[in-house]
């Protein structure tokens, strides 16, 4: 059953219960209200002949016999102009006295009934008759009668009438949900990207903008999936290839192998052993699983130490390496051994897209809004492009695709950095423009953070 349907039941079944209530209710109030009224309008009269009769009892040895050879109304000042009828039935619905020219049945149905008690138990109904009391009985039976035929009527017109309004609110309220259901049914085929019109600004549009979210983001990651997939099977293809092809070279030349012969086969080896390890922590870390033994480190002096083991790099390039600090607090809760393999990816980088004669500045410096040590690993590279800048993290991304293999690396390094800085609860970003350079700037929390990844 649609929502829309199960919205128009709902209100549909509350319009009906309460027009019915409510008529039912009316005719009630009414018909009780006339019943005080007559019975008010008579009362001196129904207490004076209930006084009598129950004296009449008592004297007569508890019972009626012989009741109906007194004339009870003779005493009326109105018996002849008001023609007043009385009848005492009693518990057996034997008739004890009939006085009046009122029929009985006239008398029962048109007449004021009073039950008498005596000694708390009932011992038969008067019945009292008179033409204004008729009258105000069939005032009684037809003005609650009439009032259930014309509120009947109206509340018919009105369910009807609420009906259409419901049902009209109920396609109203679900017409957004009707133009959601046909790209939720095609994102579930596979259609990653598709889009819902957002025709609100409630809810429902709310809805429709989470749903674009959830569609473009999945479009997204199917496409990094894709990419993945690719740039791991080049990546794994090209190492293959050169060992099948030294392996074939040297099965044919059906030579002694000489071990200077297998040392391109081992370097293959080794890369693709790096590509996977490196694929494996990255995973880990994105999963939010990857293990940290977090203890104070000294930023300045582990900087110092990666610094000393690209020097050799540095000093093939006639590179100026310089770190600098402007707070004594450079010292942070994290797990050495995973922030080193970061900021010497990031050494890396600089180093290896520096010109020759360039400087890689490191600087330090304490965040006290945010709590965080500031890292900024400045380069005098030749920058890189704005359109490259928000994919610079991403597995395997190149800034230049045409670059040799050997010029550049797998393309994991700053993916990896950045995973591993955000599993400490810090952040990464970039800045560049060409020509002048790139920096990298990293905020490390000084206090260690709820973020811990699970496997700790």
């Amino acid at each position: 059953m649609s929502v829309g349907r199960k919205i128009f039941i709902v209100m549909s079944s509350f319009i009906i219960g309460f027009s019915t209530v409510f008529v039912l209710l009316t005719y009630i109030v009414i018909r009780d209200s006339m019943d005080v009224i007559l019975q008010t309008s008579r009362k001196e009269e129904l207490n004076q002949l209930q006084d009598k009769l129950l004296s009449y009892y008592v004297k007569n040895g508890q019972t009626f016999n012989a009741i109906q050879d007194k004339a009870w109304l003779a005493e009326s000042p109105h018996a002849a102009d008001r023609q007043e009828s009385m009848l005492l039935v009693s518990r057996e619905q034997t008739i004890l006295l009939h006085e009046g020219d009122a029929v009985e049945k006239q008398i029962k149905r048109l007449g004021v009934k009073r039950t008498l008690f005596f000694e708390g138990e009932p011992i038969a109904d008067m019945y009292y008759y008179d033409t204004d009391v008729a009258n105000l009985t069939k005032l009684r039976i037809g003005t609650p009668t009439s009032i259930i035929i014309l509120l009947g009527g109206g509340t018919v017109l009105f369910v009807l009438l609420s009906l259409g309004a419901a049902y009209w609110v109920s396609r109203r309220l679900t017409a957004p949900l009707r133009k959601l259901v046909p790209a939720i049914e095609r994102l579930g085929q596979g259609e990653y990207g598709v889009q819902a019109p957002v025709t609100s600004e409630d809810e429902y549009g709310r809805v429709a903008v989470a749903f674009n979210g959830m569609s473009s983001r999945l479009e997204q990651s199917e496409t990094v999936r894709r990419n993945l997939v690719a740039d791991v099977a080049h990546e794994l293809r090209t190492p293959l290839t050169i060992v099948r092809g030294k392996l074939d070279l040297l099965q044919q030349s059906r030579q002694p192998i000489q071990p200077e012969h297998l040392l391109p086969i081992q370097d293959e080896l080794i890369r693709l052993t790096r590509l996977v390890g490196d694929l494996h922590q990255l995973s880990l870390a994105e999963a939010k699983q990857l293990p940290l033994v977090r203890k104070p480190t000294d930023m300045l002096d582990l900087l110092g130490q990666i610094q000393e083991r690209i020097e050799p790099d540095a000093d093939a390039k006639n590179l100026t390496l310089r770190l600098t600090s402007a707070t004594e607090r450079t010292s942070v809760p994290v797990d050495p051994n995973r922030t080193t393999q970061a900021f010497l990816n990031l050494f890396i980088n600089a180093v290896r897209y520096t010109p020759q004669g360039g400087l890689v500045h490191t600087a330090l410096q304490e965040e006290p809004a945010s709590g965080m040590l500031r890292i900024d690993i400045r380069d005098t590279g030749p920058g890189i492009e704005e359109e490259y800048l928000p994919f610079l993290f991403d597995r395997f991304y190149r800034t230049d695709e045409a670059r040799a293999r050997h010029q550049g690396g797998m393309g994991l390094g700053l993916a990896i950095a950045k995973e591993f800085i955000v599993s400490h609860g810090g952040t990464i970003q970039a800045e560049s423009q060409q020509g002048q350079g790139t920096t990298f700037t990293v905020r490390l929390p000084y206090h260690d953070s709820d973020q811990q990844p699970h496997g700790i």
